[in-house]
C-alpha cells in the first residue's frame, strides 16, 4: 500500500472513533473557556511565573488558555497511536501496510493535520473572546502580533500531539504517555523552572510558548522557541519509529 491510501485508512480510524473526535472539540472548548476565564481576570504574567518578560502581556492572557488546553491535544495524539498495540491492532494495521516507516508517516500525518486544522481556530476563537475581556488592555496589540500568536499556538499545539504520539510509540502504551507528560508540563516544568533559571527556556513547552507572547526576552524567540520544541518532537518521534522497527508487533 503506498503512502496516500495508508493516509486515508489511518484518517478512517481516527474519525471513526468518537473519543478521539470528543479531545478535539475539548481542545477547542478547554482552551476557549480558560482564555475567557483569564480575560475577564487578567493576572500579570510576571507574578504567575508564566511570562516571558517583566509586565503584563495580552497576548499571552490571551492565549492562556493553551495552557490547560493542551491536555487534549497531547491526549489525542498519544490515543491515536497508543489503539494500535490493543487488541492486535497492530497486526493488522502492518499487514496491510508492511512497511513499518510508511505506516507510522501515515500515521503521525493523521495525528498532525486535524490539530494543525483545529489548533488556529481555536487559537482565533480565543483570543476574539478574550479580547472582550481585556478590554482597552489587548488595545496594543497589533494585527502582526496577533496573527503570529494564532499561528504559533497552531504549530505549537500540532508540535505537543506529535511529542505524544511518538512518545506513545517509544513506550507503547499511551496511559504511560499520558502519565510522563501532563504531569511535567503542569508541574515539573514550573518547578525546574523556579530552580534552573535560563536552562528552562529549551524545555520543549516552554520554548514553544514563547509564540504566545507579545514581547519575550531571553535566549529563544517565537520561532526559534518553536524550533526546539520540533527537535524535541523530532527526537521522540525517532524513538519511537526505532522502537516500532525493532519490536514485534
Amino acid at each position: 500500500m503506498t503512502f496516500v491510501p495508508a493516509l486515508h485508512s489511518e484518517w478512517l480510524k481516527i474519525r471513526t472513533l468518537r473519543s478521539l473526535l470528543g479531545t478535539l472539540l475539548a481542545l477547542f472548548a478547554a482552551t476557549t473557556a480558560f482564555s475567557a476565564l483569564a480575560s475577564a481576570d487578567p493576572a500579570d504574567p510576571a507574578e504567575t511565573g508564566e511570562g516571558s518578560g517583566s509586565g503584563f502581556d495580552p497576548l499571552f492572557t490571551a492565549l492562556s488558555g493553551v495552557m490547560p488546553g493542551q491536555i487534549a491535544a497531547i491526549a489525542f495524539g498519544a490515543m491515536a497511536v497508543s489503539a494500535e498495540f490493543r487488541s492486535g491492532a497492530l497486526r493488522l494495521s502492518l499487514a496491510a501496510v508492511p512497511r513499518r516507516g510508511r505506516w507510522f508517516a501515515a500515521k503521525l500525518t493523521a495525528v498532525a493535520v486535524p490539530v494543525l486544522a483545529v489548533g488556529p481556530v481555536t487559537a482565533l476563537a480565543s483570543l476574539v473572546v478574550a479580547r472582550a475581556g481585556l478590554g482597552e488592555a489587548a488595545d496594543g496589540l497589533t494585527v502582526a502580533q496577533q496573527a503570529r500568536g494564532v499561528a504559533g499556538c497552531g504549530i505549537y499545539l500540532t508540535l505537543m500531539a506529535l511529542l505524544a504520539a511518538g512518545l506513545a510509540a517509544l513506550l507503547r502504551s499511551g496511559v504511560g504517555a499520558l502519565s510522563l507528560l501532563i504531569p511535567f508540563i503542569l508541574v515539573v516544568s514550573f518547578v525546574i523552572g523556579d530552580a534552573a533559571g535560563g536552562a528552562v527556556a529549551y524545555l520543549p513547552d516552554r520554548a514553544g510558548q514563547v509564540a504566545l507572547h507579545a514581547s519575550y526576552e531571553g535566549p529563544l524567540g517565537p520561532w526559534s522557541g518553536l524550533a526546539v520544541t520540533a527537535l524535541w518532537t523530532a527526537a521522540v518521534i525517532l524513538a519511537g519509529g526505532w522502537r516500532l522497527r525493532h519490536r514485534d508487533a
